[in-house]
């Protein structure tokens, strides 16, 4: 008890890693799936085709094989634009990832709005870019933050998995900690799991409070 004690630190650490980690993926993802989303409600041929592909890709394969490939194969095929550290490959790999799921979230949201507001928005003669900014998006808004919370707590706890190419997030530091000493384990591995709960949590929270502040204002009829 008292070496986890002083490893706690160690731990705060790996947990300022897990928080960079995720917070620049799921910016990135976010922006990515939003642009790939739109794309495909908006039925843009072959772009709209070719991203359904990369979102059934990425969602039919396991996340630690799709690491595996970035950080292990691609700087295998001998081009110096795949030689990257585990942190750079980290980041690619959990953006792609996150961006699949943002983008079918956004696609649905879009796709759940009446169709009679949209006819009605055309009928204004309001343009494609007017629709989307002052009719579709505004209405979708509510209905993408609930799902998008649940994906960003999945993110941040996906985030374990790149311990396996040595980022020093929060659950390596959990495993340094309890190789040191093995027999405080359930400590070890007790506080990671307070740990990743007091990051995650807020998260849902936040998801929840923005959900009804959308919904006070955008009801959709």
């Amino acid at each position: 008890m008292v070496t986890l004690l002083h490893a706690f630190p160690q731990l705060l650490s790996g947990l300022a890693a897990t928080i960079a980690l995720s917070l620049v993926t799921l910016f990135i993802g976010t922006v990515l799936g939003f642009f790939f989303g739109i794309a495909r409600a908006l039925r843009i041929r072959i772009l709209a085709e070719a991203i359904g592909l990369l979102i059934h890709v990425v969602r039919g394969t396991p996340f630690l094989v799709q690491l595996y490939i970035v950080y292990f194969v691609l700087p295998r095929t001998g081009l110096s634009i795949f030689d990257m550290s585990a942190a750079t490959a980290a980041v690619i790999a959990l953006s792609i990832y996150t961006s699949t799921y943002a983008a079918e979230i956004t696609r649905s949201a879009m796709e759940a709005v009446p169709l009679g507001q949209i006819e009605a928005a055309k009928a204004l003669g309001l343009t494609l870019r007017q629709r989307l900014s002052l009719v579709v998006l505004p209405q979708a808004r509510r209905l993408m933050v609930p799902p998008l919370g649940g994906l960003y707590v999945i993110i941040v706890k996906s985030t374990s998995i790149v311990s396996v190419v040595g980022i020093g997030e929060l659950v390596r530091a959990g495993d340094v900690i309890a190789m040191r000493a093995p027999r405080d384990l359930f400590f070890v591995y007790g506080a990671v799991a307070l740990l990743y709960f007091a990051y995650c949590f807020p998260l849902l929270r936040l998801a929840r409070w923005l959900e009804l502040r959308s919904g006070r204002h955008l009801p959709i009829s």
